[in-house]
């Protein structure tokens, strides 16, 4: 028996079926089947190689991915050109390339020594593009020719000059690549620059920019409705800031677009920027292609590095704040809450209060700001999953700074920060405010209530007067509620506004909580977003786990204490075995419970993080790059306030406003561009109500004079909707 030899390996030689192979020589390419060759053409040939795959993709046999991997093409480039045969024919096939290769104009001497230098070091074509780019302003197509050139010179010629028939080795080698996928070849383009945003992973030069564009069907063109409302609300503007002078503008904004539209259409997270890879997503998004999601992660995270995410979501919330407060220029009011995001991951990340479960669980704390209508303004993350009174004062000095020393501000919060500690800072720092009071409180007679205040179809009774928060730390005003049900609840407050007023306000916090319950089921907040994780520096302190063991543990000697005593009270007098039973489980417990609360005082409450059990394996998620998408989603959730607020007048039921936007939002259309504005044609689903109300709104809308981002000829979008 001869011993088994690997075939030898020749990366110019691909099979594309049992019986077929296409191979590359220096000069020319060979297409043989069964042996014969039944097609040969030079490199540049398009027209020859697009009629030799066409010819061949009709055997039902062939694999059309390792075809167009034998050509040397993408397959999204076979399906073109198959596509444009079927439509009209052998005449309708492409012989040439997309505007041809012009790479050879910056092809210099020097160009070619320097990426032979690279190349001899062991560099691929994409780390040699990242090289040189900068210096000599070339294509990662360019590099990637010279690439082959330079493969080309380190081969013997001979290698396949005498092989134009598969020898038995190579018949050998293509049965193994029979049961195989195609080899990837990351360093390797495609010739004609086609594919998709996947296949292109490169750096953002891949995808270009275009200018407006109009079209017969644009899908999910009603999104740009909310891209004329980032624009008017300062987002881009914000983003161009931040962004600054450094290149890639336009990469920058393409990213931003193509999350707001994918949250648009109900995606709720930047992995739904896949849903906008459509035939018209590139008039869509105003570019030559519809970007990946991970294309669209890698330049948000450009954005968030350093600084910038937090740069951007203070320009976002100072603008925000100068709109609440030219609602009214007497007293700016703000509720602020915080929302518990649970987390199911493999990490181990610290635990906080969900209030939704009644429970502790693994999570994030967001403290969020809303304003007076329920709009989100300022978002503050806090992974330790901190107390309200732990960031309430920080956030009010935030708000004063965007606000001005001037400006009254007044906070509304709920009983989570209702501590008489947390009052008096709040009052010396010269905060108004007003919360619930926290039980107990006495209950007052229905004849104390003289005076009322409507809300609605509702009508409550109140009394107010001033209360002592003990120990020298002053008075507060007390307003005590009668509800219709007879119910009582107190507010505490400091504030001189009126006391009709301030019921007002502390009994509309629920817009608040709304604004929670429809974030995370439109916008997506409790998205995790970022998953990258970081430990704990050494000395960070933590909630020792080992106590909150030690505390479990003695709870249920306790409750076995327990059950031990019911047992014995009811056992029979004349029961000495069962009696004898339960004295010693009762015992055991006491014993028990000796020993734990002994071990007590020796395991501290809190504890740094290297010195519990956690060492090593407690985490926190960044937050930069979840900063930015949220910011955006705040923009999204503002945006769509206004433009509903438009819609609901005009539809019979205007609590729907929202969900009926929806679906203009996610509306195709028709697209035209104009000299002096850009023409939309919306096809919305909806009611024929709901379809009179969209063209209603639209005359609103149409008055804003919304404009796309990266107009630089700022022409206006004209809404228009079909019934």
């Amino acid at each position: 028996m001869l011993p088994l030899t690997e075939p030898p390996s020749n990366p110019n030689l691909r099979w594309f079926s049992r019986h077929g192979c296409v191979v590359h020589h220096l000069d020319h390419v060979e297409v043989l089947v069964g042996g014969t060759v039944v097609g040969k053409y030079h490199p540049q040939e398009r027209g020859v190689r697009n009629l030799l795959m066409v010819g061949l993709a009709q055997e039902p046999t062939i694999r059309l991915g390792k075809l167009a991997w034998a050509f040397d093409v993408s397959a999204e480039q076979l399906r073109r050109v198959r596509r444009r045969v079927e439509r009209g024919g052998i005449a309708a096939l492409p012989t040439e390339g997309p505007g041809g290769f012009r790479g050879d104009r910056k092809l210099t001497p020097q160009l070619r020594r320097e990426l032979h230098k690279l190349f001899e070091q062991g560099l691929g074509v994409r780390p040699a593009h990242r090289r040189i780019k900068r210096r000599f302003e070339v294509s990662h197509h360019t590099v990637w020719v010279v690439h082959k050139e330079w493969e080309a010179e380190q081969q013997q010629p001979e290698d396949l000059s005498q092989e134009t028939t598969p020898t038995p080795a190579m018949e050998q080698q293509r049965m193994a690549l029979e049961d195989q996928e195609s080899p990837s070849e990351p360093d390797r383009p495609a010739p004609e620059p086609t594919g998709s945003a996947e296949e292109q992973e490169g750096g953002t030069e891949h995808i270009a920019a275009a200018p407006v564009r109009g079209g017969q069907l644009v899908q999910h063109v009603g999104t740009w409705l909310m891209l004329g409302q980032a624009v008017r609300h300062r987002l881009y503007d914000a983003v161009a800031e931040v962004w600054g002078a450094r290149r890639g503008a336009h990469s920058v904004r393409l990213a931003v677009d193509a999350v707001i539209c994918a949250l648009s259409i109900g995606q709720c997270c930047v992995e739904g920027v896949r849903r906008l890879a459509t035939p018209s997503g590139g008039v869509l998004l105003r570019a030559d292609q519809a970007p990946s999601a991970s294309w669209v992660r890698r330049v948000l995270k450009r954005l968030a590095d350093d600084t910038g995410a937090m740069e951007l979501h203070l320009l976002i919330a100072g603008f925000y704040l100068g709109e609440a407060q030219a609602l009214d220029e007497q007293v700016t009011v703000f509720y602020v809450d915080n929302h518990m995001r649970p987390y199911t991951g493999k990490h181990v990340i610290r635990k906080g209060w969900r209030m939704q479960d009644k429970r502790v669980l693994p999570g994030t704390t967001d403290y969020y700001v809303h304003d007076e209508d329920g709009r989100p303004v300022l978002r503050v993350p806090v992974a330790s999953n901190e107390s309200l009174t732990a960031l309430l004062s920080p956030i009010a000095v935030l708000l004063r700074e965007g606000l001005g020393e001037e400006q009254r501000l007044l906070l509304a919060f709920d009983r989570a920060g209702a501590y008489a500690e947390q009052l008096v800072e709040l009052r010396d720092f010269g905060f108004e405010f007003v919360t619930y009071e926290r039980r107990p409180y006495p209950l007052l007679s229905p004849g104390v209530f003289t005076e009322q205040v409507k809300l609605g179809d509702e009508v409550i009774e109140f009394h107010e007067r001033n209360t002592n928060l003990g120990r020298g730390r002053g008075r507060v005003r007390r307003i005590a509620l009668r509800m219709e049900d007879g119910y009582q609840v107190n507010l505490l407050a400091i504030s001189k506004a009126p006391a009709q007023m301030l019921i007002g306000i502390m009994l509309g916090r629920w817009c608040q909580e709304n604004a929670f319950k429809h974030g995370v089921e439109r916008w997506g907040i409790n998205q995790l977003d970022g998953r990258k994780v970081r430990h704990y520096p050494e000395g960070t302190v933590i909630p020792n786990p080992a106590r909150r063991k030690l505390d479990n543990a003695l709870r249920l000697a306790r409750v076995e204490e327990g059950m031990a005593r019911r047992d014995l009270a009811r056992l029979p007098a004349d029961d000495d075995r069962r009696r004898q039973r339960a004295e010693k489980k009762l015992a055991q417990a006491m014993q028990r419970q000796d020993e734990l609360e002994a071990l007590r005082p020796h395991v501290p409450k809190k504890a740094a993080v290297e010195e519990t059990e956690l060492a090593g394996r407690l985490v926190y998620h960044e937050t930069p790059y979840k900063t930015v998408v949220d910011t955006i989603r705040i923009v999204c959730a503002n945006a769509e306030t206004d433009l509903a607020y438009t819609l609901a007048p005009h539809l019979r039921r205007p609590a729907e406003a929202k969900k009926a936007l929806a679906n203009l939002l996610k509306a195709p259309g028709q697209v035209r561009v104009k000299q002096d504005h850009i023409s939309v044609v919306l096809s919305p689903a909806g009611t024929r109500n709901e379809k009179e109300a969209f063209l209603a709104a639209m005359d609103t809308i149409n008055g804003w004079g919304l404009v796309l981002p990266g107009d630089t000829s700022l022409r206006p979008l004209r809404f228009r909707s079909h019934i």
